[in-house]
């Protein structure tokens, strides 16, 4: 019998965990931020790429070869998911936070990129 998910692929699971506590914790101020247009943007598509750059690392690792239906659904279909879910979370669960949709939109451009670049990438290192 397989491992459960959760043993096979923790570092995966540690990223998204991380992600959402980020996305419903406060955010402290910070008064000496630099000024970069959308930055908020920007990190959100820096930790869904990230998310998804993960995901292959790990799938590569416990798999010789790809089942493409388990990599579109657990890479690409689950982290956009979990982008939405927590868009709406941080609109109507929270009071610190709100939910935007250029928020995830650029979660979804994040996950499409490291899906794009997961691939090849991770399989050029990957000696299985």
């Amino acid at each position: 019998m397989k491992a459960p998910y959760l043993k096979r692929y923790p570092l995966s699971h540690f990223v998204a965990a991380v992600i959402i506590i980020l996305s419903l914790a406060p955010i402290p101020e910070v008064p000496h931020l630099p000024d970069i247009n959308l930055l908020d943007k920007w990190v959100h598509f820096v930790m869904y790429g990230g998310l998804c750059l993960v995901i292959w690392w790990e799938y590569l690792h416990q798999h010789q070869c790809i089942n493409w239906l388990h990599m579109t659904i657990g890479a690409i279909v689950l982290p956009v998911a979990l982008g939405g879910l927590l868009e709406l979370a941080q609109a109507y669960l929270t009071t610190c936070r709100s939910g935007e949709w250029l928020d995830f939109v650029a979660d979804a451009v994040g996950v499409l990129l490291g899906a794009l670049i997961g691939y090849p990438t991770t399989s050029r290192f990957y000696k299985g």
